[in-house]
């Protein structure tokens, strides 16, 4: 128990960084498909 706060900070800056990489990657591909046409999109 002498490292819980240590093992906690851990986690949790862990788990903000996935979630940034997250953000990061949906807007990067948001952006990416704004700029390719419709009709090369065959996800739509």
């Amino acid at each position: 128990m002498d490292h819980l706060g240590f093992i906690a900070a851990v986690y949790g800056s862990t788990f903000v960084v996935i979630v940034a990489l997250v953000v990061r990657t949906v807007a990067q591909g948001r952006a990416l498909a704004s700029k390719v046409a419709d009709k090369d999109k065959p996800w739509t």
